[in-house]
C-alpha cells in the first residue's frame, strides 16, 4: 500500500501543487485581512483554513488523475510520456478511477467545512467538472493552456467565495481582489504551460492534437508565451487597486517576479529545449511561493 500511494502521488505530480496553493492561500489571507465594502471585518476559523487546503488538494488530485486516464493512450504513443504510471503498466485503469472518485467525494466533502456558506457546496460539482473538462481541450482547440490558466484561476476566487460568501453576495464588487488575482495566475499558468507544450510540438502536430506550440511553431509559441506573462505581471500590478492594503513590499516582490519570468524565457529558445523542465518548474515554484510571502508579509504588514 505504501507503494501503491507513492506511485499515485507521483502520477498526479503531487509537488506541482505548489502552483496553485499558493494563490488559494494568499486569497484566503486576503479575504481575511481587507474590509468588506461595508468596512465589514470578516473572521478566519481553522475549520475554514482547513477546508481551504482539503479542497484545494483534492480538486486538483482528482484532475490530475483523471487527466492521466483520459491520456493515457495518447500518453502510451508519446516517447516523452511512455514511461507515465498508466502507460507503463505500473498502475492500474481501476486503482487510478477509484482514486479520481475518491477524491472528487473527498472535495465536495470538504466544502461542508464552510457550512453556513453554502456557496461552496452548490459550486463543488461544477467547478469540478470544469477542471476535469480540460483534459479533452487538446482534441479540440489550440487553447488548451488557457483552459488550464483558468482551472488555476478558479483558486483564488474559490478560497474567496469560500470565506467571503454572504459578503460577496450582498456586494457582488467585493470579489474583484480576487478576481484580478486570478487573472493574473490565468495567464502565468498560461504561458508555462505554452513553454512546457513545446516538447511537444511535432507529437501533438502528427496526433493531430491542438496546442500553442503545434499550430504557430516553437518560436511562435514563445512569443505567445512571453505575451503572456506580460499580462500576468500588468494584472499582479493592477492588484493593489483593488486591495489598497499592499504598498511597497509587495512591488519590490512583483519586481522579482518580473526578474524571474524573463530569466524563465532567457532558459528556452527554439533551438535548445533542454532547459525546459527546469524552467517549468523551479522557477515557477519560486514565482508561486513568492508571490504568497512577500504579498502576505505586505497584508500583515499594514
Amino acid at each position: 500500500m505504501p507503494e501503491r500511494i507513492r506511485h499515485i502521488l507521483e502520477m498526479i505530480r503531487f509537488s506541482h501543487t505548489v502552483f496553485a496553493m499558493p494563490f488559494a492561500l494568499l486569497a484566503t489571507i486576503m479575504a481575511w485581512r481587507l474590509p468588506a465594502p461595508d468596512g465589514e471585518k470578516v473572521a478566519l476559523t481553522w475549520q475554514a483554513g482547513l477546508g481551504i487546503v482539503l479542497c484545494m488538494v483534492f480538486a486538483r488530485s482528482a484532475a490530475m488523475a483523471f487527466n492521466r486516464l483520459v491520456d493515457r493512450k495518447i500518453d502510451a504513443e508519446n516517447p516523452r510520456t511512455a514511461t507515465r504510471h498508466l502507460p507503463a503498466g505500473i498502475l492500474s485503469v481501476a486503482s487510478v478511477a477509484f482514486f479520481t472518485l475518491a477524491c472528487s467525494v473527498g472535495f465536495i466533502a470538504s466544502t461542508l467545512l464552510f457550512w453556513p456558506n453554502w456557496l461552496p457546496l452548490a459550486c463543488s460539482v461544477p467547478v469540478l467538472a470544469f477542471l476535469c473538462g480540460y483534459s479533452y481541450t487538446k482534441r479540440f482547440t489550440s487553447l488548451a493552456h488557457y483552459w488550464l490558466g483558468l482551472s488555476l484561476m478558479l483558486a483564488p476566487i474559490c478560497a474567496w467565495v469560500a470565506i467571503r460568501g454572504e459578503v460577496v453576495l450582498r456586494h457582488p464588487s467585493d470579489i474583484l481582489p480576487a478576481v484580478m488575482l486570478g487573472l493574473g495566475v490565468l495567464f502565468w499558468v498560461a504561458g508555462f504551460d505554452i513553454i512546457y507544450a513545446c516538447q511537444d510540438a511535432e507529437f501533438d502536430r502528427d496526433a493531430k492534437l491542438r496546442s500553442i506550440p503545434a499550430k504557430y511553431g516553437i518560436q511562435g509559441a514563445l512569443r505567445i508565451a512571453a505575451v503572456s506573462h506580460l499580462l500576468a505581471v500588468l494584472a499582479f500590478a493592477l492588484l493593489p487597486f483593488t486591495a489598497p492594503l499592499l504598498g511597497i513590499i509587495y512591488w519590490l516582490g512583483l519586481a522579482a517576479v518580473a526578474g524571474l519570468l524573463l530569466y524563465e524565457h532567457a532558459l528556452v529558445r527554439p533551438s535548445d529545449l533542454s532547459k525546459v523542465n527546469l524552467a517549468f518548474f523551479h522557477v515557477n515554484t519560486i514565482i508561486g511561493v513568492g508571490v504568497l510571502v512577500f504579498t502576505s508579509i505586505d497584508l500583515l504588514w499594514n
